[in-house]
């Protein structure tokens, strides 16, 4: 490749990388305006959807899978169970462990959230066709991989 292909790739590179973190930032700020009136953040809403789909998870557990420390996670935990949306109780096993649950009010949440998701969704994607849709996540899985594969 020549010089000024590699730094028009590199540009378009940058670029694009940016462009995707400007689409999350946008949708992250208006996903924290839709639930102001919840009283919910979507870092908090991230852990309610960890706790949905890993029933019995440990905070630790939940911290990993939701990119935040440990200490992160215990602070979030403890906004979602003063706020009604989780209750935490001891492992079955391992009685130093605390384990949390949604409650029926966390559930409405995840589904008011949802909702809110979904119209800023269909902004995002307006416009965009189903086959650039398809393009673009197997675009985005390949630098996923990219990433993950040990050097």
């Amino acid at each position: 490749m020549a010089t000024n292909e590699k730094k028009d790739r590199q540009a378009e590179t940058r670029r694009a990388a940016r462009l995707m973190k400007r689409i999350l930032i946008h949708f992250r700020s208006q996903m924290d305006e839709a639930l102001r009136p919840q009283r919910v953040t979507t870092a908090q809403l991230q852990v309610l959807y960890a706790i949905r789909s890993e029933p019995g998870a440990s905070g630790a557990q939940l911290a990993r899978s939701c990119y935040v420390t440990p200490q992160s996670a215990q602070s979030l935990l403890k906004g979602l169970e003063e706020g009604g949306w989780i209750v935490r109780v001891k492992d079955k096993v391992n009685d130093r462990i605390l384990v949390a649950q949604l409650t029926p009010s966390g559930e409405e949440l995840i589904e008011t959230a949802e909702k809110a998701a979904r119209v800023i969704e269909k902004k995002v994607w307006k416009d965009v066709s189903d086959d650039a849709v398809g393009a673009l996540n197997a675009v985005l899985e390949q630098c996923l991989e990219n990433l993950e594969l040990k050097s």
